[in-house]
């Protein structure tokens, strides 16, 4: 038992523990990136500062969802691979995982800063926000190669059966971003340019770390060799990748939609463009903040049900995936509680505004997050079938919430109840992604139930 991965034997209770805390600091670390600069832009430049962040978000995301491509996908056919005793393949997969990381955040980068001024006007920036959104995201574009770096690796380290190093190469960069924040927007006074600069460093730091723990792995040693790219290995790695970086793409893409359907509906209304965009893009982050513990529940899940699937010890997936249901469950529903009663506090961190900001905001928390308190329940769903390596189901899964139902849904009732169409489209598309995702993992359960153990 001594020689037997600890994957395999130990309570899953504890394994989840053990893996899902650090994912859970590692996924809040990254939140609070976009998060604590917006606190003290909103403080400085006030809601258009927010406004701000808001239209850059979009790119963010993207090379989030590039990093959780290769780094889910890597770790979830690492799990697999160790499980299935392979370590050979297991260390090609790292190698290669890494190796696309940097090749694909070099070059998202430099498409990005050539092309910043029509990518902003892209995602929704007004005239007024513009100039804000340059500053920010023309720097912040600089360092995406670093964010996919930190994102990446950390996912590797995780399954390599190190979860604190992974949650200290995150926790590290935000502590620098904490400290310098503050300190190059107001005491060098560079305003939203400061917070841009502290970004970029602080995920460099975090970058750096992660190079350093995967260079010494545990359960594999690296050799120059596994880092060459395999067509084999890189679409393993991407078919495995594919359902969090539509998970996240897409949540980029509706985001671009929503800007727009913002700008043009909020100037419809008595709010305005600047106050819309800048609720909105509060509520999502703040969203975001609460929805990571969720996210990291559910990646502290995956090599444990990765590596038992791989085992052929079904007991043991489906104890993992209902615990881990359980607790997404109960922060869903802390969260929820907290739209629905503090609204105005929550918002009055980022931030003063007049009367009409603050009353959007709380209507736009308590309605469109009416539903929090299901909204654990699709993610796992999702992960779980990435992680037992049946990736067209996770895909499906990832992309129902956002491009098949609330995509539709926030461009067409705008059109007959204008901005709250949009607030309303919510909710609708919790309740309808939560149903299937649970009707899919049910058939999948029923089905595993009838296989050899």
């Amino acid at each position: 038992m001594k020689n037997e991965n600890p994957l395999g034997h130990e309570k899953v209770g504890k394994l989840i523990l053990r893996f899902a805390i650090p994912s859970i600091v590692g996924m809040v670390v990254g939140a609070l990136y976009n998060i604590i600069a917006q606190i003290f832009i909103g403080q400085s430049v006030g809601y258009i500062g927010n406004a701000a962040t808001n239209v850059e978000f979009p790119i963010a995301t993207t090379a989030l969802a590039l990093a959780l491509t290769f780094g889910i996908g890597a770790a979830a056919n690492f799990s697999l691979a160790l499980g299935a005793g392979d370590k050979e393949r297991a260390v090609k997969i790292v190698g290669n995982s890494v190796f696309w990381l940097v090749v694909v955040g070099l070059t998202f980068s430099a498409v990005c800063r050539i092309f910043i001024k029509p990518l902003l006007r892209l995602l929704g920036a007004t005239d007024e926000v513009l100039p804000y959104a340059m500053d920010y995201a023309g720097i912040t574009t600089l360092g995406l190669c670093f964010i996919m770096l930190a994102s990446g690796l950390s996912h590797i380290i995780r399954a390599d059966g190190r979860p604190k190093l992974s949650m200290l190469s995150m926790i590290a960069g935000c502590v620098f971003n904490i400290i310098l924040v503050p300190t190059l927007m107001f005491g060098f006074d560079m305003g939203i340019k400061g917070a841009a600069v502290a970004t970029v460093i602080s995920q460099f730091i975090s970058a750096v770390l992660g190079l350093i723990f995967i260079s010494r792995m545990r359960q594999v040693k690296l050799a120059l060799a596994c880092f060459k790219p395999s067509l084999s290995i890189t679409f393993d790695i991407l078919k495995l990748g594919v359902a969090p970086f539509i998970n996240h793409i897409s949540a980029a893409i509706v985001q671009i939609f929503l800007n727009n359907s913002l700008k043009r509906y909020g100037t419809e209304s008595i709010y305005g463009a600047e106050i819309s965009l800048a609720v909105a893009g509060i509520v999502m982050k703040t969203n975001m903040l609460f929805f990571s513990v969720v996210i990291g529940i559910s990646q502290g899940c995956q090599p444990i049900i990765g590596f038992n699937y791989g085992a052929k010890k079904y007991d043991r997936v489906r104890q993992a995936l209902k615990l881990g249901l359980i607790a997404a469950t109960i922060m869903s529903v802390i969260s929820f509680l907290c739209y629905q009663i503090f609204p105005r506090q929550l918002i009055s961190i980022f931030g003063e505004g007049n009367d009409l900001y603050f009353e959007l905001a709380e209507r736009f928390f308590r309605i469109y997050l009416v539903l929090a308190f299901i909204n654990g329940i699709q993610p796992l769903c999702g992960n779980f079938f990435t992680s037992i390596g049946k990736a067209f189901k996770g895909v499906f899964i990832a992309m129902t919430r956002q491009l098949i139902f609330f995509l539709p849904l926030i461009l067409t009732l705008p059109i007959f109840f204008g901005i709250n169409g949009i607030i309303y489209s919510g909710p609708i598309a919790d309740a309808a992604a939560m149903a299937l995702a649970l009707l899919l993992v049910a058939l999948e359960i029923r089905r595993m139930k009838r296989l050899p153990g």
